[in-house]
């Protein structure tokens, strides 16, 4: 019986490419298996969320919406506006330490389970393309290019019009795709544009956006540590490798060889092209087909799954678990804080903002015995439906507010600026100056309270 060793076949450069510098295509072999059912099961759910997401409304609103021209970002019934300066940062820091959190436990789980790349890539368009290569047999078509590009296209097409409406909404896309793409040029060319760049991913470019392309792999190396959880190959029990043929009889006592007989299964199945058993790699997505499939050929030849398995570096190594380590227990107390914070913060960030201004002209004007003020009110409405808010003042004995908008108007999401005066007695300005206070009630009987310093002469003793 002979065995073989990992470090006899030359070294790859990039999982993509054949040693002389040419494309690799892969077409990798399904491998059925528990992880395979796990990760369909987790693509449908991914995929109606993906495309659902912008059709999804909490209370009145969409779940999630990009408005760029307006500046907001709609997250499950929640706007945040520029200003919102501390839930941004809040909710930004959340999610970061949350992908660090997450990555520190269980790898690049990310990647090969939830990216759209990659359940777009494997769970539809592979699918399409092996379906399309037994149509073209059928039809005697030329090319399966003939059948597959088509397919593609209309997906791509499908794809850019969903990823359009995470910015300008749902409504906006049923109502434009009736009409000319000269109505609407420049949502037209955004579809254009990610039609044809997703056509090219998927139909050329494919594995290498996880290989060369994306930047989150290069993160792994801070990301990741010894114990995370990985894909990994067990070469205590897998080595030395033994020939296929001989291997596959079934042999008591075989104490020269390992488990590994050198099928190729592993390889044969990965999306990226690599060899799980050369160690932790960079273009790894964490997918487990390869699992599946070693796991398969164990059954077959009597010997025990895990071979190949979701494991650590350290466990692979030493056979040691230790699940607390600083990251995975700093991580998540930092996440906790972050979320009360940003909780707190939404808590107290009602339906109505009210900023109060000084007028744009002089800052009094004195009337006889009365003193005017010029004030600006700007009120943004943060709810969905339109409200008329009461402006009205408190603090101010004998003083009357002079508005032409009162009740006023403001639809949902808009900013309004309206100008009122205050005119009060002058006797009532101590030292040049008055505190009051604007009161802004909606219709549902919510109160804003902003203090003020309304302004007026110094007296002279």
């Amino acid at each position: 019986m002979t065995a073989t060793k990992s470090s006899d076949k030359p070294e790859r450069v990039l999982s993509t490419l054949n040693d002389d510098g040419t494309r690799r295509w892969l077409e990798p072999k399904l491998a059925v298996g528990k992880f395979f059912y796990a990760r369909g099961a987790t693509a449908a759910v991914l995929l109606a969320v993906f495309t659902l997401i912008p059709f999804l409304r909490v209370a009145g609103r969409p779940v999630m919406l990009i408005d760029l021209p307006r500046r907001e970002l709609t997250l499950f019934g929640s706007t945040f506006i520029p200003t919102d300066t501390l839930l941004l940062g809040l909710l930004l820091l959340t999610i970061f330490v949350g992908i660090f959190w997450v990555t520190a436990m269980f790898g690049r789980v990310w990647c090969g389970w939830a990216c759209p790349q990659t359940v777009y890539m494997e769970y539809v368009f592979r699918p399409i393309e092996k379906l399309s290569k037994v149509i073209a047999k059928k039809l005697k078509a030329p090319s399966v290019a003939y059948v597959r590009f088509p397919i593609f296209a209309l997906l791509s097409v499908h794809l850019a019009n969903t990823f359009l409406a995470y910015f300008v909404g749902s409504d906006s896309i049923a109502k434009w795709v009736w009409e000319s793409p000269a109505a609407h040029p420049a949502p037209f060319t955004v579809v254009a544009v990610v039609a044809v760049a997703m056509f090219v991913d998927f139909a050329w470019f494919r594995e290498q956006l996880c290989v060369v392309a994306c930047p989150y792999a290069r993160l792994q190396a801070a990301l990741l540590d010894r114990q995370s959880l990985i894909v990994g190959y067990d070469a205590k029990r897998g080595e030395p490798r033994a020939t296929f043929r001989k291997s596959l009889k079934v042999v008591e006592d075989r104490p020269s060889v390992g488990d590994c007989i050198e099928c190729g299964a592993c390889t044969k199945t990965c999306p990226t092209g690599i060899d799980i058993r050369d160690g932790l790699q960079l273009e790894c997505v964490g997918c487990a087909q390869c699992v599946d499939a070693c796991n398969n050929i164990m059954d077959k030849i009597g010997k025990p799954q895990g071979l190949i398995r979701y494991s650590s570096q350290e466990i692979l190594e030493t056979g040691i678990r230790r699940m607390l380590r600083p990251r995975v227990v700093i991580y998540p107390a930092i996440m906790a804080i972050l979320l009360a914070a940003l909780f707190v913060a939404l808590r107290t960030k009602g339906p109505t903002e009210v900023t109060v201004l000084r007028g744009i002209a002089a800052p009094f004007v004195v009337m006889g015995d009365e003193i005017q003020n010029q004030i600006r009110i700007r009120v943004r409405n943060r709810d969905s439906v339109e409200k008329a808010f009461q402006l009205s003042l408190e603090g101010f004995d004998g003083a009357k507010l002079v508005s032409t908008e009162n009740p006023l108007t403001v639809s949902p999401g808009a900013l309004v600026t309206t100008t009122l005066f205050i005119v009060g007695p002058r006797a009532a300005f101590e030292d040049g100056r008055r505190e009051v206070k604007f009161i802004v009630t909606s219709p549902d009987g919510q109160r804003v309270e902003k203090s003020y310093r309304l302004l007026g002469p110094k007296e002279t003793k």
